[in-house]
């Protein structure tokens, strides 16, 4: 078991006044259960051993209950640091896990299951509540408690003290043991909850498809399944979290017991002073509860932590990397021999391709599915690396070049456009958020986009829902190119954006493309004839292995030439819409 994770102060900034903050109210604590121990103490001596009534008791008794408040403000205190403190590291840790998220890429996050991801995003950052809320300042008592009880005790009884100083640190040993056993089953536990909270996320997204192919009640059964799975592993936890709670029970009260029993026996042979007694009996107590509060408390705390793990994993990854240098503001785009290949693949993607857009040129790239032509657009926005050869933007390595900087000049529009469950005016004002709404308008109006704006109810503020839900496909396309004239930046990147339209959207998709086109530098990604007339040239992408290498063709704009045609779509039929 690992009493704090350091990195948990690392990437939480506001849990390091926390822990301050413990350790302060801890020692506070402390002082105040030693006085109301010497309180209580005179109190009881002083009524039955002096006969002493309310009226001669009358101080002690106020400062009893003055202390009693004392302890229930100070536990107060601890409780709001501890929730406060909470709720700024889970926002920082949400914060954190997002921005590594963007920064990984989407070479990363292909890599990932949704539901997982948005599971520790969710319940498991909110998991860590119970770490901070209970166990640290648990434990930052059971440091402080008995360390200075032991020093009150050892004052007055040595013997006494060197029982518990004996018998304390069997506590944290055992707590060690369970805690081991602990957290492989809490490891256990939590993967189980990612897994059915991913499979049962794919499931809701799937759901029509699978409902056509008559596959729903299969997924349900499975998701019985894991389910049960989950249910039993959370109760194997909850029968260790049992039995460890008795044990250290037990340990404890047969510590104190002992400790009471030779107190006992001095005070009937007459060897040690009642008031003293009474002292070390109620202070005994005092020094085991924080460290047998610790383990309950951990065992609370245990699921946060395993999330934690996995939060630290996604925090860990290292970053794609980044250049310094900035962009040229002018200069075409070169592939020099670019390879590209993916860690979980064999063989490359991308092998061995060379061509050149040059400045406020447009250039179509067209091949068979799978030659890589999607992987070429992924390697030329940086989110993934060529395992050979260079891409050069302005003649610069972009290797050598800001991510940053270099995306704050590239409008990309990907083959599926990603829209969010906000109005269409927020959806496009993503491009640029400081976009005022006639800026809107125009980007909506340059992309066709504003006519089936206008006939909705609420216009630019009708709400969308998650993903785009109730726009076709190609008003969804025109809203992602609408995105793209309000970046107005002069590098555009298109991946297939009339996959899968019709025809009469294609070609209001394709005077879109070429108004966009105008005074920029574009790439596209075609796998239909209707974008090739925007082209001023066409690039053929080979497979990796095929026979013949990466070509260029040459083509006039609004002039295609037909053989080039026939050869850019020979391996693509107009149906085809994904690499």
């Amino acid at each position: 078991m690992k009493p704090i994770d350091q990195r948990l102060f690392r990437y939480g900034r506001a849990s390091r006044l926390f822990l301050i903050a413990v350790v302060v109210l801890g020692a506070a604590g402390a002082g105040l259960v030693i006085a109301q121990a010497m309180l209580i103490a005179e109190v009881v001596v002083g009524a039955f051993q002096h006969g002493l009534g309310v009226a001669g008791l009358r101080t002690p008794l106020l400062l009893l209950v003055a202390v009693a408040a004392g302890r229930g403000l100070v536990s107060w205190l601890t409780e709001l640091a501890a929730h406060r403190a909470s709720a700024a590291v889970k926002s920082e840790l949400r914060r954190r896990l997002l921005e590594r998220a963007a920064g990984l890429g989407p070479g990363w996050l292909s890599g990932q299951r949704t539901g997982s991801l948005v599971a520790l995003a969710t319940r498991g950052v909110d998991a860590l509540d119970d770490y901070f809320s209970r166990y640290l300042p648990q434990l930052g008592l059971a440091v402080v408690v008995p360390v200075a009880v032991l020093a009150r005790v050892v004052t007055e009884d040595w013997v006494s003290a060197a029982i518990i100083v004996g018998t304390l640190p069997l506590i944290p040993i055992f707590m060690m043991l369970i805690g081991w056993a602990t957290q492989s089953r809490m490891d256990r536990q939590w993967r189980l909850l990612s897994r059915l909270s991913g499979h049962f996320l794919d499931v809701v997204a799937g759901l029509p498809t699978l409902k056509v192919f008559g596959r729903a009640k299969a997924q349900a059964e499975s998701i019985r399944k894991i389910t049960g799975e989950y249910r039993r592993a959370t109760m194997r936890t909850l029968r260790i979290a049992f039995l460890s709670s008795f044990a250290l029970e037990l340990l404890a009260t047969l510590s104190v017991a002992l400790v009471a029993v030779t107190i006992g026996m001095r005070l009937v042979h007459g060897e040690m002073d009642l008031y003293i007694g009474l002292v070390i009996l109620v202070l005994a107590p005092e020094a085991y509860l924080p460290l047998r509060q610790v383990g309950a408390q951990y065992h609370a705390a245990a699921e946060g932590l395993a999330a934690a793990e996995e939060i630290f994993a996604v925090l860990e990854a290292p970053l794609p990397e980044s250049g310094a240098r900035e962009v040229p503001s002018a200069g075409g785009i070169a592939f020099e021999g670019v390879s590209v290949r993916y860690v979980e693949r064999s063989s490359e993607a991308v092998s061995d391709v060379t061509f050149q857009v040059a400045e406020n040129e447009t250039v179509a790239l067209v091949g068979p599915s799978g030659a890589g032509k999607s992987t070429l657009i992924s390697a030329l926005l940086g989110f993934v690396r060529p395992c050979s050869g260079r891409i050069r933007v302005g003649g610069v390595d972009l290797a050598e070049v800001s991510r940053e900087a270099w995306h704050a000049r590239v409008a990309w529009v990907p083959q599926r456009p990603q829209l969010y469950a906000g109005s269409i005016a927020d959806n496009v004002r993503l491009a640029r958020p400081e976009a005022d709404d006639a800026a809107v308008l125009d980007a909506l109006r340059e992309a066709g986009a504003l006519e089936f704006v206008e006939a909705l109810p609420q216009g630019v503020a009708t709400v969308l829902g998650e993903d785009g839900a109730g726009l076709s496909a190609g008003q969804r396309q025109r809203l992602a190119l609408a995105r793209a004239f309000l970046a107005d930046r002069p590098v555009v990147l298109l991946d297939e954006p009339t996959a899968a339209l019709d025809g009469e959207t294609e070609a209001g998709i394709v005077d879109a493309v070429r108004r966009l086109a105008v005074g920029r530098t574009v790439l596209l990604v075609v796998h239909r004839p209707a974008l090739l007339a925007v082209a001023d040239r066409v690039v053929r992408i080979e497979a990796p292995g095929a026979a013949v290498p990466a070509q260029v063709r040459g083509v006039a704009r609004g002039g295609v030439a037909e053989q080039a045609v026939a050869d850019a779509v020979e391996a693509a039929p107009a149906q085809a819409a994904r690499d």
